[in-house]
């Protein structure tokens, strides 16, 4: 993995456009709000079913950040062996490693005891308000830019698709 490695103006659009993607895919003024886990996947061209379960940490706000989670899922998908009883490719193993460092900078730059999903949010009186959407949106742009950057770090080969109404 590439981790200190200068990356090219074409690696920053990619980084960026997964990031844009999940902003307007998690805030829900351009296409319909989705949860975390689920604009995450989306935002990387996979399957959402499995990411629901991340909803608000794990539905019940006492897990992970569903948007930091995501991620992990995300890198082991693409990144991870081809079979069920394969070991951990040392490419997954290497990028989860990275990806877990990166959040740990930004928790301890941001303060943040830890990632648990009520924690973060609790500084919000009210779950469904617009401050609470707003820092959630941020989390999950944040989380798919980590993933892209990531995934650059690795030279795993990827693109973003655009929203249609956002071309």
């Amino acid at each position: 993995m590439q981790s200190d490695a200068p990356m090219t103006e074409k690696q920053r659009e990619l980084i960026d456009a997964a990031r844009r993607k999940a902003h307007l895919l998690y805030e829900g003024k351009v296409t319909p709000h989705r949860s975390c886990g689920v604009c995450l996947a989306e935002t990387f061209g996979l399957e959402w079913r499995p990411y629901q379960a991340l909803r608000r940490g794990g539905i019940t706000g006492e897990g992970s950040c569903g948007a930091i989670r995501a991620g992990e899922m995300i890198l082991g998908d693409l990144l991870g062996p081809e079979g069920s009883t394969d070991a951990v490719t040392p490419q997954l193993a290497e990028a989860i490693r990275y990806y877990q460092a990166r959040w740990k900078e930004i928790q301890n730059s941001e303060g943040w005891s830890d990632t648990i999903c009520n924690t973060l949010t609790s500084r919000f009186p009210d779950f469904t308000g617009p401050d609470r959407a707003d820092f959630c949106t941020s989390l999950a742009e944040t989380a798919a830019g980590l993933v892209a950057e990531t995934l650059v770090r690795a030279q795993f080969a990827f693109t973003i698709e655009q929203i249609p109404s956002d071309e």
